[in-house]
């Protein structure tokens, strides 16, 4: 049977009309509000991801720390570096090789496209080292309070009775101070620094091999090695500086101990281990959808076969026990066309701003442990290597 209805007037008529106008309209924007509600976990937009091209004289480097500079900019941190005013290069041949640290700034586009740009200092016509003009400066993990950027430093010096490329030693340690970044070229910054080595222990290779804050303080995990009177320990410790004593860091260094206190003398018998990694890159990052931090690191055992990471609920553990993200870095592997019995892997470590939930964007650099000097050198002929590989992993 059919229901009809009948209008006693045209006027009532058009009034209905309207009305299922009106009700298939509000259902056709809830039915839209619905589904851009759904959208992102149906359709994920495409993600931003880093890559390293050779452009702008840059052909290569290690370290590769990240932060963001603001929403838009990324900073990125390089260590010794390959550079050549010639474009195209297919290999490294006769290419000279910047000893310090070399930056680069990154943005993403709309469509989620990575884009990099190198910025190369030079002088007298020579490739430099963005920092320190007659120093020796090697990148560590760099962070921002207050609106200020502070990029720690180590101090190298060469070390002529060691063999290639392992023919340097620390000697000290810095922190670059950037109060104004906000200039496009990094190179138009005021830099001021900060002198930590009277403050830094004998035993600590790295002091800054990973930064972060938490509260109200930064907090480092340096590499600390002591072996001397019965006491014989190595791996990453814990020590942390107030965000509020910055401009004078030295004095105000404090070093979690095995009883879970503060000192502001490191003693080696009384020194917390907390991560074992041994290691003078990584990186520990908090990731708040999990609330949890996360190590990341490259494994120290069969040249760097391994990219591992560890889990924690506060930054000074304990420790999740490691576990691989990579399992097999092909570097490394002799069934992979991209090993050489000389290669060796380091650097790993992960990038929170290219993250996303239940994903890891990490990266990690091989190198040769054949003299880079050497003209014939697998460093040399073979560009893939000695440059940030990227991965995006999930945990």
């Amino acid at each position: 049977m059919t229901m009809k209805i009948f209008f006693r007037s045209p006027d009532m008529a058009r009034k209905a009309l309207w009305l299922g106008l009106s009700l298939l309209i509000i259902a056709l924007v809830s039915c839209c509000a619905v589904w851009e509600e759904k959208r992102p976990a149906d359709f994920p937009a495409a993600q931003c991801l880093p890559d390293f091209p050779d452009k702008n004289g840059w052909y290569g480097g290690d370290g590769a720390y990240s932060i963001a500079l603001d929403k838009e900019r990324t900073l990125w941190l390089f260590g010794d570096t390959f550079v050549a005013s010639e474009t195209g290069r297919k290999d490294r041949v006769d290419m000279d090789v910047v000893m310090g640290t070399t930056l680069a700034i990154s943005t993403c586009t709309a469509n989620a496209e990575f884009q990099i740009q190198y910025y190369l200092k030079k002088k007298n016509g020579q490739f430099t080292s963005s920092f320190g003009e007659n120093e020796w400066l090697w990148p560590q993990d760099p962070f921002i309070v207050n609106n200020v950027l502070y990029v720690p430093l180590l101090v190298v010096k060469a070390a002529l009775q060691s063999k290639a490329p392992f023919n340097f030693e620390i000697a000290g340690h810095k922190i670059a101070r950037i109060k104004n970044y906000a200039a496009a070229d990094p190179h138009q910054w005021t830099i001021d620094y900060l002198n930590l080595t009277p403050a830094i222990p004998q035993g600590i290779a790295a002091f800054a091999s990973t930064s972060v804050l938490f509260e109200n303080h930064v907090y480092f995990y340096p590499l600390y090695k002591y072996a001397k009177e019965a006491v014989n320990i190595s791996g990453n410790i814990l020590a942390r500086i107030p965000i509020d004593k910055l401009d004078d860091p030295g004095k105000a260094i404090e070093y979690l101990t095995k009883k879970g206190t503060w000192e502001k003398v490191l003693t080696p018998a009384k020194a917390r281990i907390v991560i074992d990694a041994g290691v003078s890159e990584l990186s520990v990052r908090y990731h708040a959808d999990d609330q949890k931090w996360i190590a990341v690191y490259m494994s120290t055992r069969n040249s760097g076969d391994q990219l591992l990471y560890q889990v924690a609920d506060r930054p000074e553990g304990p420790w999740s026990k490691p576990a691989a993200l990579i399992a097999n870095i092909p570097e490394v592997d002799q069934l992979s066309p991209l090993y050489d019995k000389n290669n060796f892997c380091y650097a790993g470590k992960e990038h929170i701003e290219f993250t996303r939930k239940n994903n890891l964007v990490v990266t990690y650099v091989c190198n040769s442990s054949e003299d880079f000097q050497k003209q014939t050198s697998f460093i040399r002929k073979n560009l893939f290597l000695y440059r940030p590989v990227m991965k995006n992993i999930r945990y």
